[in-house]
């Protein structure tokens, strides 16, 4: 029984040991390039981790400039506003059909003027807005003498744009408004349609970045329009010019077609005439005068 243990156990250990020997031997240089090509994954990862945090950094730095710009100095607002402005024009209009913070007869200085031909006249853009009495207003959405006051504030706006802006003789009928934020465009025209109303009455149009953009290539190929019209009011002229001209080189051409048959019947009258002589001075030639 013994044997038949100490047999048995024997057998367990050799079955043990091959079971061993079978195992698959570990590479450690597999496992070495492996451990290498995580470490230059986390590597790139925690690389682009950080790109993304400056990134987002930069944002929030041009997140709070724009808020500095927005609700900090009046100066930084219109300078915003102002650019913004030249951007939208310089993008849609041609060189020649616009100036900016040119001066008026009248002394003025707008921030942009659109040339248009007389009449309508030179339309005017103003890019300023009081957004002071805005923030105010969004402050406390409940507060009725802040909503009084920015709709005060917006129309002795549209008055001061149509006292300076519109020139009799000199400008168009009308001006523009330019609201560089499409939210306060919206806002003026959803709260406060009585002073759109009263813009409209004195002939000064409100318009944000979208419409001003939609308004601007209107004028864009009305100006085209008058171009094309213009050139083909001159090219009518010349092609006028050109037939009064070919109708008298016609005239001409018929007269001196009339001079060459005239110069041709006197050429043949000339020929009829030498045709006649020749023979009679010869008979004169032929004659006998005695002569001896």
């Amino acid at each position: 029984m013994t044997t038949y243990i100490f047999v048995l156990l024997f057998i367990i250990i050799v079955l043990l040991v091959a079971i061993l020997l079978r195992r698959p031997t570990v590479d450690i240089s597999a496992l070495r390039e492996d451990n290498a090509r995580l470490r230059e994954r986390l590597a790139e990862r925690l690389g682009a981790l950080s790109q993304n945090a400056i990134e987002l950094k930069n944002i929030s730095g041009d997140i709070a400039n724009f808020k500095n710009i927005l609700m900090g100095n009046k100066q930084a607002r219109g300078t915003f506003g102002e650019r913004q402005l030249e951007d939208l024009v310089r993008d849609i209009m041609p060189p020649e059909t616009y100036a900016f913070q040119s001066v008026l007869n009248t002394g003025v200085r707008p921030d942009c003027v659109i040339r248009l031909p007389y009449p309508p006249g030179d339309m005017i853009i103003d890019s300023k807005f009081p957004l002071e009495s805005y923030n105010r207003m969004m402050l406390d959405a409940n507060d009725g003498m802040a909503r009084k006051q920015f709709e005060l504030d917006v129309r002795k706006h549209i008055d001061a744009i149509g006292e300076k802006y519109i020139i009799p003789g000199q400008t168009a009928e009308s001006a523009m408004m330019f609201i560089a934020s499409e939210s306060i465009f919206e806002t003026l025209h959803r709260e406060f349609p009585a002073t759109i109303e009263y813009a409209a009455r004195r002939r000064v149009f409100i318009v944000s970045p979208s419409t001003l953009w939609a308004t601007l290539n209107t004028i864009r190929a009305v100006l085209s329009d008058i171009k094309i019209k213009r050139v083909a009011a001159q090219i009518k002229k010349e092609l006028d010019m050109l037939l009064t001209d070919l109708m008298r080189l016609n005239d001409r051409a018929v007269n001196v077609s009339r001079h060459f048959a005239q110069a041709q019947t006197d050429i043949d009258q000339l020929q009829t005439s030498i045709s006649k002589i020749a023979p009679r001075a010869e008979k004169l030639r032929d004659m006998d005068f005695g002569e001896e």
